[in-house]
Order: structure tokens, then sequence, then C-alpha cells
């Protein structure tokens, strides 16, 4: 919507991960250096964890992306499932027939397959994302997947990917056999507020105008504090900053703007959100704001409930569903006002 008003290519701080606009901070080459690491010496179990939107997506894509033409990769993202959904998932993702498969055929096949790549020379991997769902016993039903070994090595490497909630849950004594196995450990960190500056300055200049903001006075701080330093949250400020410039004609963001946007985000009455947030096909054009600001919310909130965030996990897998949907909601009005304009 604002592309052409700030003379951007590209939108600069979309919430869906971009390739175009990687940035590493220090945290994330120290985990991408670690997640090499594991991966080049064959280790066998590795963990990852950060906060909601603390950029785990970029780093597992950035991974992925280099990894050698040896390894065998499987990838689940689903991980409210039972124990013989998994290693079916497992194996559909190895390529390997499952159906009709009971547990213990289907455990037989992966076996034989893990046993087959090895003597290839290939290096299966088993990376899941969203470990943080994972229950104490599929966990544990994982750590045995690691017994998957010959007299000479261990037939599959495992990479558990989650929220800093994973960690707690590992801490449990009767996960202590699957917590000493891990081999690597590696918890992402916010950005700097030196960070957040060029992580902001990294998306305007590859979006096309780098002086759509400047960093004057207390701008840096008031993002800073708005944020964390988690480049979701530090995406949302901006792009709402920049469709309030946007629909009031400036054509610079500032630390007005910042504050304004910063309090607007925060000042919002969770208990009174709406309970349905989808978008009419005639729907106007200032609507838009409104969704971003829904959007905003419902991040925010999830961020916040870290300290309750085993009593609050119903809540949270309802509001990440609402911030799907809203995301979806935007795109879709934004194509029909682009098209209206047209007109």
């Amino acid at each position: 919507m604002y592309e052409k008003h700030f003379s951007f290519k590209h939108k600069p701080f979309e919430l869906v991960p971009n390739p175009d606009f990687l940035f590493l901070s220090s945290t994330h080459k120290k985990a991408l250096t670690y997640l090499d690491y594991g991966i080049q010496e064959k280790i066998g179990f590795i963990l990852l964890t950060g906060e909601i939107g603390s950029g785990k997506t970029t780093i597992i894509r950035n991974l992925i992306k280099n990894l050698n033409a040896s390894v065998r990769l499987s990838r689940i993202n689903n991980t409210k499932v039972s124990s013989e959904q998994l290693i079916s998932m497992i194996n559909e993702d190895f390529g390997l027939e499952v159906e009709g498969k009971n547990k213990t055929k289907l455990l037989s096949d992966l076996n034989e397959f893990l046993i087959d790549q090895y003597s290839k020379k290939f290096q299966p991997i088993l990376l899941i994302d969203e470990a943080q769902n994972l229950s104490p016993d599929l966990l544990e039903e994982i750590r045995l997947l690691s017994n998957l070994e010959t007299d000479r090595a261990k037939l599959l490497q495992i990479m558990l990917v989650g929220q800093t909630e994973l960690k707690k849950t590992l801490m449990l004594p009767e996960l202590m056999q699957l917590r000493q196995r891990i081999n690597i450990n590696y918890h992402i960190t916010p950005l700097t507020i030196d960070e957040t500056v060029k992580y902001i300055r990294h998306r305007l200049t590859i979006a096309g105008n780098p002086d759509a903001m400047r960093f004057q006075g207390d701008m840096p701080g008031l993002i800073y504090r708005f944020s964390g330093g988690i480049p979701r949250l530090i995406n949302i400020l901006c792009d709402f900053a920049l469709l309030t410039a946007f629909t009031e004609g400036e054509k610079e963001i500032n630390a007005d703007i910042i504050r304004e946007v910063a309090h607007d985000l925060e000042s919002r009455d969770y208990r009174n959100e709406p309970q349905d947030n989808t978008v009419s096909l005639t729907a106007k054009k200032d609507e838009s704001p409104d969704l971003l600001k829904e959007v905003g919310n419902i991040a925010l909130r999830l961020i916040n409930l870290e300290e309750t965030i085993k009593k609050n996990l119903p809540e949270i897998t309802v509001l990440t569903e609402k911030v799907d949907r809203l995301e979806k909601d935007i795109s879709e009005l934004r194509e029909q006002v682009f098209l209206k304009e047209q007109l």
C-alpha cells in the first residue's frame, strides 16, 4: 500500500520470513555456527530455542539452504500428534511408504532405511520445529529413536527447535536421559539496541529507501523499549509506523510517529478483542491499520505470556491462529484496495 509513497521496491517489514532480507545478528551467527558444527561432526542431539519472533525460522531456513548434498532431511512442523503419527510423518518425509502400517512396522522400516543410508554414506537428520508442543512422552519416544545405531555410529541426528518453554519441559525428571544426550544447546537472545538499528537500516536498504527512517534523538530507544530486540515485534512496529506516516502524508518516520504507534499498540484492551476478525469484501481502505493493530496486539500478548506459558498454552494456540488469519486478511484487503484504485 505504501511502497510507492516511500519509493520501496518491496515491503521492508513483512512478517513472513523473506530470504532477501536476511540479517544475521551476533547471536544468529553464533547459533548457525553451533548448528553447522553439530551437523558436520554428526553430533546426536541438538537443541535450539528462542522467544516467539526471535529468528528461529530464519536460522533454520538458512541452515537448510546450505546443507551439503549428503544430508537426507526430515523436517516435522506438526508436533501435536501421537507417537505413531510422528513416526509415520518422519518416514513419509524420508520417502518411505506408510499406508496401512502399524508403529512396529514403521519403526522397522525406519531402521532399515537408516542402515541403508549409512551404508551409502548419507547423513539422515530429523529436524522437529515447534518442539515446545511435544508432550514428555513424545519427547521420550524421540530419545528412543536415537538408539537406532550400528556398532560404530548413531544412524539418526536429531535437532529440536522450539520456544523457551521447551527448555523447561526438558528439565522434568522423567526426561533426564534425553537432557543428558543433548550435546549442543543454544538459546537465541534478542538483538541489542545497536543491532536493532542495523536490522532496520538493513531492511530499508534492501527495500530501496534507507532514508525512510532517520534515527535521531530517542528514536532508537523508543523502538527498543517497545520491541525488546525481538525481530517480529520490530517488524510490526515499523510496518505500522510506515503505514501511519503514509496516511499522514509524511515521507519520513520520526520519533513522534514511533511514539504514537508504540503507545497505540501497547494501550489496546486485550480483553475486548473482537470475536470475528474476518474482513468483508466491502472493507474500506482505512480498516487495514485496525487489522495491523490486532496483529501487533496478539503478537505482544504472546510475548507477555512467557512467565505463565504452560497454563496459558490453549490461549496461545488460539492467538497464534488469529495472527495467521489476520495476516491473510490484511493481504487480501490490500489486494482489494489496489484493484479498486486501478479502476
